[in-house]
């Protein structure tokens, strides 16, 4: 089970802190983490807790990518935004198994998992602007909200990239290669589609010609 919105009823787990609370059944101490990754050359509880961040983001992507492909009047975007939906959600089912494969649970929603849930939720705010203004300005919003949350994805899994090639060879090191291997070149071009289609957009609506043709980047 990879659900996108990860709550008390779905089963999470998290680290009671401060003003946040937790059922005792669903309390994760930091010394539940300390075998995280056990194998490898890593501190445990800050790497798991990481992990967990990183799948928040994705999960939050899922969720902006379906808000977009609903409001979207471009049929060239909403295509995209459906594709990358789609490899947005097996994303977290490759982190979701990676985290499991690593000796962690990925129902466990670490701090920096919440933080990164704040804010994932400021991106999708604009949409409740929707009919206060003009049709290209939420257009151009939501596809930077995409924008933005693609560039920190492709930084995620790059420093993954970095960390096993850095790690010692060991099967922690290898289980994040092979995650790495499925996601990164989706990323590259979810990046690639979003910052070409933002510029094709933007000068299209700068120049005197206007946008023909379709919004879409290639």
């Amino acid at each position: 089970m990879n659900p996108m919105i990860v709550t008390n009823a779905t089963g999470a787990k998290t680290m009671p802190i401060g003003m946040t609370v937790a059922q005792p059944e669903r309390q994760t101490a930091g010394s539940e983490l300390t075998d995280f990754a056990a194998d490898a050359d890593v501190k445990s509880v800050f790497f798991a807790n990481l992990l967990s961040a990183f799948t928040a983001h994705e999960r939050c992507g899922a969720q902006l990518y379906r808000t977009a492909a609903g409001m979207t009047q471009f049929p060239e975007w909403r295509d995209k935004y459906e594709e990358f939906l789609e490899q947005t959600e097996d994303h977290v089912r490759i982190l979701s198994e990676l985290i499991e494969e690593l000796g962690g649970d990925p129902m466990y929603v670490s701090p920096q998992a919440r933080m990164a849930e704040f804010q994932g939720a400021k991106l999708m705010e604009p949409a409740l602007l929707a009919g206060s203004v003009d049709n290209m300005t939420m257009e151009l919003t939501m596809l930077e909200a995409v924008l933005l949350a693609e560039w920190k994805d492709q930084a995620n899994w790059k420093l993954l990239r970095a960390l096993a090639d850095r790690l010692p060879d060991s099967a922690p090191a290898q289980a994040i290669r092979r995650a790495v291997e499925q996601v990164e070149e989706q990323e590259d071009e979810h990046v690639r589609w979003a910052q070409q289609s933002w510029g094709k957009a933007l000068l299209g609506q700068i120049t005197t010609g206007g946008m023909t043709g379709g919004a879409g980047g290639q």
